[in-house]
């Protein structure tokens, strides 16, 4: 019991002294490098693996993202400012791919359809805002 007690406080710091340790990028409107004072949004570590979380600079969550072999491929998220869902897709080896949705801030849907590597096909639905 106390062997496990203390296995578990050390994995417990080694996981945050490593989310401490890694850096914050900054990124300019087009998520390019930039410095802290001309950023718009952020991120934390260099890498491009797994899930991403690009961030406003305000901290609140920008995109969600899925990168294999640094190329988009996965779900994405992205949101406005103030939390709502903004758009929500998938890339395949960096293309947009199948049914995309785009919402408004109140959460009705502003636009679906269909994207076949990285194209627009077929007929896209528009709705307007109802306020």
């Amino acid at each position: 019991m106390r062997y496990s007690k203390l296995l578990l406080l050390t994995i417990t710091g080694f996981l945050i002294m490593s989310f401490a340790t890694q850096e914050t990028i900054w990124l300019d409107e087009n998520l390019q490098k930039t410095t802290q004072s001309k950023a718009v949004y952020y991120k934390i570590g260099e890498a491009l693996k797994g899930e991403v979380i690009y961030y406003y600079k305000s901290r609140s969550v920008f995109r969600k993202v899925y990168y294999n072999k640094e190329k988009l491929d996965g779900k994405f998220y992205e949101y406005y400012n103030s939390g709502e869902l903004k758009e929500v897709g998938k890339y395949e080896n960096g293309h947009k791919e199948g049914n995309w949705r785009v919402y408004y801030k109140n959460g009705k849907i502003k636009e679906k359809g269909r994207y076949n590597k990285g194209e627009r096909v077929g007929v896209w639905k528009i709705f307007y805002k109802n306020i």
